[in-house]
């Protein structure tokens, strides 16, 4: 357990770790303020702040299991202690950390008798178990248990239906939400003739990321959401004044991705995601939500394509192209 004694400065606005422990692999708790805020300042943060722990950080979970020896979800299969259901439930509840986006493949293959463990979940290269100690299934008799698994990042929460059924594979309720609950709290004062605040946040997380981690994320989705407001009147003026044309450079991407492929560095594209290129959050948020997440999924657009993404700009097309000019390995 870290604790810091609470100092408020008067000149800037700051943010400190006040508190920060571990409860267990699957509990993280952190504790933050924010001062001076002016009176009414800190519970318009706090309220956007805990919405966007809860709802706008992005987690890895199991959301998928297949086994042919499994009739239906509600059977049971000899040899194995629990239910069908209760493996299901106790897939549900492993912690995932992860990079990666969209859907990867993951399995469990073990032969009894013994206890099934997150351990022997064998995983993609890009995730990691934050527990391996957490419970799957006991095999009571010397039988295989073989499972196939996907594996998604996501945000928020996804409940299956019986209509998702499909190919004797079992849809898992998906709670993607690395923070597990978010509190905050205000501390008000008085600075000379000024009412002051100062902003106390909670955080719990389930281990795939850390308090700070969580703070970190939510403060970079939330200035995001906003960030096509600031841009509102660039973009009237722009539209007003249409007959001012920007062209577009020369170099394309489908030209850098004939060098690529020359060199055949494809598969190795696949393998480099875009967190990498440190991009501006707008921009990174852009390609995302465009379902862009390696250079291999970039290189296959171009310029005017990216263009017609929402919020894109043919300055964010030039700000990539410098940066892959910038970057020695593609050369």
């Amino acid at each position: 357990m870290v604790r810091e004694k609470i100092r408020v400065s008067t000149r800037t606005l700051k943010w400190k770790c006040v508190e920060s422990r571990t409860d267990s692999k699957r509990i993280y708790y952190g504790r933050f303020i924010l001062s001076p805020l002016m009176k009414g300042q800190a519970d318009t943060i706090g309220i956007a702040m805990r919405k966007a722990l809860l709802g706008e950080i992005e987690g890895t979970c199991i959301t998928r299991a297949k086994s042919e020896k499994i009739p239906h979800e509600y059977s049971t299969i000899v040899g194995i202690q629990e239910s069908v259901h209760e493996i299901l439930m106790n897939l549900k509840e492993i912690v995932l950390r992860s990079n990666l986006y969209g859907t990867r493949d993951a399995s469990i293959c073990v032969k009894g008798p013994g206890c099934v463990t997150a351990q022997d979940i064998i995983l993609p290269p890009s995730v990691e178990i934050v527990d391996n100690t957490q419970h799957i299934a006991n095999l009571t008799e010397p039988i295989n248990l073989c499972i196939e698994l996907k594996i998604e990042r996501n945000r928020g929460y996804r409940i299956q239906t019986p209509k998702n059924f499909q190919d004797a594979s079992y849809p898992i309720d998906a709670i993607f939400m690395p923070v597990r609950n978010a509190n905050h709290s205000i501390h008000s004062y008085v600075n000379g003739n000024e009412k002051q605040e100062i902003l106390f946040l909670e955080i719990w997380t389930n281990g795939s990321l850390t308090p700070k981690e969580a703070l970190h994320e939510a403060s970079r989705n939330l200035i995001d959401l906003f960030i096509p407001f600031l841009h509102a009147e660039e973009e009237n003026f722009q539209l007003k004044n249409n007959k001012q044309k920007v062209t577009l450079p020369l170099f394309t991407f489908h030209e850098k991705l004939a060098k690529l492929r020359k060199k055949k560095k494809e598969i190795a594209l696949k393998y480099i995601f875009i967190d990498q290129l440190e991009l501006p959050p707008r921009i990174y948020n852009c390609l995302k939500r465009s379902n862009i997440h390696t250079l291999f999924d970039l290189l296959k657009n171009s310029p005017d394509e990216l263009m017609k993404m929402k919020h894109f700009r043919i300055e964010d097309v030039k700000h990539i192209l410098d940066i892959l000019e910038m970057e020695k390995n593609f050369a």
